[in-house]
């Protein structure tokens, strides 16, 4: 997903996501985008075919999305999602045109049909306009409108956070997803357009253009179905993962075909290291790919977006400062990673996106492990803490399309690895991340349910520790104090509940404590030097 820039302006840079105070007022249109309103509850999404056709000269598009849904409960009014300057010119269902009224970027749609429980129907949106053009993406949505170094255009879109209706119709709420969409994008016949899924065909128009038809055969989040419009060259390779032989294929500009073949070999450590930690690729019935784009880059199911320079690291910086960084190409890792953790396990409200973040930030971590072992990774994981700010919760506000704190990333992944200490065995923290991805494969979940199975599958109540790092600012500090041959130690800076056993060292001595809010005392002898094990996300004073 959105990436993470590296050391000094981390701290203001980092994301470019939007800075809510704790008091911010939410509006109208916040509630029909994030809450699962009557006009989407009553329907289950089940196949969208969006049709788009792209007009550089103008910078325009138009086309037609057909929505396919089952009748949950009957109900005559639908909510479509559009955003201006795009506006909805038609809907129609059973070939009748359909009246709708808009509402700033919803659409209400009134069926004349009746919506029997069980039924199985479909309407077509049509539309048309000059989308937004995104002005720093992936950090703000929209579509972009490039040139490549040869003059040729060059398009492609993004939408997290601020949503798939920056560019297309649909029921943009991360809840609900199609069970498969086909997405046929027509373009100029000079260009080939790149999406999710797989290439069904290619079509000729008469027009001098052509259609390119993708068609994902498994369930799609809106936010990661994309487009990409460029003068693309084509290669291919194949990875034997453990669900068999999985289907690589890469997209470049013609200048970056050479260095390409090199530098995406990448692909296939990052394949190596996340099946181990994660388990099988979610996808691969529909291939994995890998896009040049003239951003940095993003995880779009299965057409992950790439423009970092064909160099190691985060646009050739290491974003944890410990040198490890510099091992391997952060885009390919961090951005795939999420094919696991956002794609195929979806936070069903973008409040709770630690779910897609947290893990993708850790997976930086698992696969400097992988290759370079243990102690690489936690002067990996430590080095990140130094983009963590604090500045609010890391779960936002549910219902009304709210991101929490940029900390989602690395706060998240520190607060993993710490769980990971508590559990002191890797075999079985492998088998709680894998075991998260088997259990709510192609699943919207809530944080909850995420933070639950993990302390179900670990054997370990870690609610309190769940509380305080994901919706707390505070670190908690582990406090003591030596008094002769009195050990004296508590946790401060904590919520009231808060009991997370701690690693220390006494003298060379490893030895675990359990310290609550209140003081606890023990034997030690005199002049012992405590210290704390660093892969715990806590600070330390000595009183």
């Amino acid at each position: 997903m959105k990436n993470i820039l590296s050391a000094s302006f981390v701290v203001l840079f980092i994301f470019n996501l939007k800075i809510y105070s704790q008091t911010k007022m939410f509006t109208h249109q916040d509630t029909l985008r994030g809450t699962i309103t009557k006009e989407r509850e009553w329907w289950d999404l089940k196949f969208y075919h969006l049709e788009v056709r792209v007009n550089p000269k103008d910078s325009s598009i138009s086309g037609k999305n057909s929505v396919r849904y089952k009748v949950i409960k009957p109900y005559g009014l639908m909510q479509i999602d559009l955003q201006p300057p795009l506006r909805i010119t038609k809907v129609t269902q059973d070939n009748a045109p359909l009246k709708f009224t808009n509402d700033g970027n919803a659409y209400f749609v009134r069926l004349e049909k009746e919506q029997k429980k069980g039924d199985v129907n479909e309407v077509q949106i049509s539309y048309e306009g000059k989308p937004k053009v995104a002005k720093n993406p992936p950090w703000s949505g929209g579509v972009s409108w490039k040139k490549d170094s040869q003059g040729n255009d060059y398009i492609s879109t993004t939408c997290q956070g601020d949503g798939a209706s920056l560019w297309w119709p649909c029921k943009d709420h991360q809840y609900d997803e199609p069970d498969s969409m086909l997405i046929s994008i027509t373009v100029p016949e000079n260009l080939t357009d790149v999406s999710n899924g797989r290439l069904r065909s290619t079509v000729q128009n008469s027009d001098h253009t052509k259609t390119f038809n993708w068609f994902v055969s498994n369930p799609i989040n809106n936010y990661c179905v994309n487009m990409n419009v460029g003068n693309y060259v084509h290669f291919s390779d194949k990875y034997k993962g453990e669900k068999g032989i999985l289907d690589l294929d890469f997209y470049v500009l013609p200048e970056n075909l050479e260095k390409a073949k090199i530098h995406f070999k990448e692909v296939n450590r990052m394949f190596e290291a996340f099946e181990y930690w994660f388990g099988p690729y979610p996808f691969y019935e529909d291939g994995y790919k890998l896009v040049d784009v003239s951003y940095t880059g993003m995880e779009h199911q299965s057409s992950v977006t790439y423009g970092n320079l064909y160099e190691n690291g985060y646009r050739k910086r290491d974003v944890s400062r410990s040198g490890w960084g510099m091992k391997f190409d952060f885009i390919i890792v961090h951005e795939s990673a999420h094919e696991w953790f956002g794609n195929n396990i979806t936070s069903k409200d973008i409040a709770d996106m630690w779910v897609h973040e947290g893990f993708g930030a850790y997976s930086e971590t698992i696969f400097v492990n992988y290759f370079y072992g243990k102690e690489a990774a936690s002067d990996y994981i430590t080095g990140t803490r130094a983009n963590i700010r604090n500045d609010r919760p890391i779960i936002g506000t549910y219902n009304v399309n709210n991101e929490g704190s940029g900390d989602m990333y690395s706060k998240a992944a520190n607060m993993i690895h710490t769980i990971r200490q508590i559990i002191n065995d890797d075999e079985k923290f492998r088998s709680v991340l894998r075991g998260l991805t088997k259990t709510f494969y192609h699943q919207t979940v809530t944080s909850e349910q995420i933070e639950k199975f993990i302390s179900e599958s670990a054997g370990i109540d870690f609610s309190h520790l769940f509380d305080q790092y994901l919706r707390s600012v505070k670190i908690p500090v582990f406090e003591y104090k030596i008094e002769n041959d009195s050990f004296k130690y508590h946790w401060a800076n904590c919520n009231p509940e808060f009991d997370m056993p701690l690693k220390i060292k006494i003298n060379e001595t490893e030895k675990w404590i359990y310290p609550g809010t209140e003081w606890k005392e023990m034997n030690m002898e005199q002049n012992a030097k405590i210290s704390v094990d660093r892969n715990f996300y806590v600070q330390s004073k000595l009183i």
